[in-house]
C-alpha cells in the first residue's frame, strides 16, 4: 500500500513541475526532431531508397500535373514510408541497445517492424501506380 501511495505522489510532483505550454518552447523542441533525421540520413539505407522514390514520385506528379486530391494521397504516401521507416529504425536500435547479441526474438522484433515498412511501401507503390499508371499509358 506504501509503494503505491509513494507512486501517485512521485506522479504528482511531476505534474507540478511540468512547464507552461510557450511556442518558444515548442520551435526549441523541433530540434530534436531535426537531429534525429541529421542522424538518420547517413545511417539509413533504406531511406535514401525511400527518399528516392519520393522525389520519382514528386517529380512524375508535377510533370504529369496530378489534382490537388491525388497529391494529398502522394504526400500522405510518402509521410507514412518515412515515419514507418523511422519508427523501424528506432525500433531496432532499441532492441539493439537492449539485445547487442544475437537473439531469436529479438531477430523476429526486428523483423516485424521491417514487415511493417514493407507493407506501407507497397500499399504507397499501389497509390503510385493507380495515379501515375493510367497518364502514362
Amino acid at each position: 500500500m506504501f509503494h503505491r501511495h509513494s507512486d501517485i505522489s512521485i506522479r504528482i510532483q511531476i505534474m507540478k513541475k511540468s512547464k507552461n505550454f510557450t511556442i518558444r518552447a515548442r520551435l526549441r523542441s523541433f530540434r530534436f526532431a531535426i537531429k534525429g533525421l541529421i542522424v538518420l540520413f547517413p545511417s539509413e539505407h533504406n531511406l535514401w531508397i525511400h527518399s528516392l522514390a519520393a522525389a520519382v514520385a514528386i517529380l512524375l506528379g508535377a510533370v504529369l500535373k496530378v489534382n490537388r486530391y491525388e497529391w494529398i494521397a502522394i504526400i500522405i504516401a510518402i509521410g507514412m514510408v518515412f515515419s514507418a521507416e523511422i519508427f523501424n529504425s528506432a525500433i531496432e536500435r532499441i532492441v539493439d541497445y537492449f539485445s547487442p547479441e544475437r537473439d531469436y526474438k529479438a531477430g523476429m522484433i526486428k523483423n516485424i517492424s521491417a514487415a511493417a515498412v514493407l507493407v506501407t511501401a507497397i500499399a504507397s507503390l499501389i497509390t503510385g501506380l493507380i495515379i501515375f499508371l493510367p497518364r502514362i499509358i
